[in-house]
């Protein structure tokens, strides 16, 4: 089960759902998203509400994000809401009675263990962490096991009092086609690129960014002897703006709308220009692509950013004017690239989908329920973390 407040959710959900299906020992996988079972005022909330704050107010979202990344703060409130809006999903749930439940969202997470918790389902409930960190809303009262992307969260919410037997390093998962073999020369050669002349992919993300025309504008004053392939995503205006701004250049230029060719896309190109969402970071580093990161939300995408440069796999352009100086200096030096290449591939997990499958279908644990007792001494011990370390600076 996933959430259509963001592609990488439901992309998550689909690589899991594609090795579910093809294992055989899976009787029936349902990939579901849950806002499909709600009203349209509580699916606007979810997801058409977040986009408009991904667009006109992101500095909110980085608050909101920091302000409620405390353990238990919120969940009673935003819980007891989920549950007022999300009655014909429970209906579903307990219609299907699945045995295994996987969740790459925290909402119907926590729909699900409050059903775990009240008895009226048997299920296993598992959670996948969509994102290098977890956010206190991944934290569920009642679970099977959590799937996450690096050790460092796994510490993390170790620290917070989950068994780390509880929690298994996956990496977030993305389709097994991300693994296949491309030949760079002949996927070049079909696009009408260059074989040998230095490739960029800019991707604007499945809906679209604001900010891609000016990257575009800023791209025509590379010095180098770059190929640039665009990716506008389901935004036809915006493709028909970035042809219009590209047509002198058109030699240098690949203007695509919506492709479902990103695999190839990422494996032909010397440099990926894009926002680091967890389950597309997943997607270039599997396929060995260093990263320019650009316009990351703040919150999730800002620390999942953290990772990848401390990782040495991406360089950020904190201001969009500089993104010919970054991507020049890239260019460049190519044993940079190089060595970023290796730390991506060094990093990736492309095979997490299949490690998540094979632990659900062997595990024997059962299923672990934190008591209100649990989470308020978890809780505290959070907050006195983080006053702890604020006060060593005064």
């Amino acid at each position: 089960m996933s959430v259509g407040a963001g592609s990488g959710h439901i992309k998550a959900a689909e690589a899991l759902e594609y090795t579910f299906a093809v294992d055989s020992r899976v009787t029936e996988v349902v990939n579901k998203d849950a806002l499909q079972y709600t009203n349209k005022l509580f699916r606007d909330f979810y997801s058409t509400f977040y986009h408009s704050l991904v667009r006109s107010a992101p500095n909110f979202l980085g608050w909101w994000y920091k302000t409620s990344d405390e353990p238990w703060s919120t969940d009673t409130m935003r819980i007891m809401l989920d549950r007022l809006n999300t009655k014909p999903l429970v209906a579903f749930i307990q219609d299907f009675n699945p045995h295994i439940v996987v969740c790459t969202h925290f909402m119907p997470a926590g729909i699900i263990s409050h059903l775990i918790t009240t008895e009226q389902i048997q299920a296993r409930l598992s959670i996948v962490v969509t994102d290098f960190y977890a956010h206190a809303m991944w934290l569920s009262r009642s679970f099977h096991r959590y799937f996450v992307a690096i050790e460092e969260t796994r510490a993390h919410l170790h620290m917070l009092g989950i068994p780390q037997e509880r929690v298994t390093v996956s990496g977030i998962p993305i389709h097994p086609i991300f693994q296949q073999a491309v030949d760079r020369t002949e996927a070049r050669l079909t696009m009408g690129l260059h074989p040998d002349k230095p490739v960029l992919l800019l991707s604007a993300g499945a809906l679209g960014m604001a900010s891609t025309e000016f990257m575009v504008e800023r791209l025509l004053n590379l010095n180098s002897d770059a190929q640039i392939v665009v990716v506008c995503g389901r935004n036809d205006t915006l493709k028909q703006r970035v042809i219009s701004l590209v047509h002198k250049c058109s030699l240098n230029f690949r203007v695509l709308g919506y492709s479902d060719q990103m695999h190839t896309l990422m494996k032909l190109a010397d440099i990926f220009i894009g926002k680091p969402g967890g389950v597309t970071a997943s997607e270039v580093i599997a396929c060995g692509l260093p990263m320019c990161v650009v316009t990351p939300i703040p919150g999730q995408e800002e620390r999942n950013s953290d990772h990848l440069l401390e990782e040495g796999i991406a360089v950020k352009c904190h201001d969009l004017t500089t993104l010919p100086f970054k991507l020049e200096q890239l260019l460049q030096n190519p044993d940079k690239l190089i060595s970023m290449k290796q730390n991506a591939l060094r990093f990736a997990k492309p095979q997490a989908s299949q490690i998540i499958v094979d632990t659900l279908l062997e595990d024997k644990l059962t299923h672990l329920s934190l008591s209100k007792h649990q989470r308020n001494a978890l809780s505290m011990m959070a907050r006195s973390q983080t006053s702890n370390n604020i006060n060593k600076y005064y």
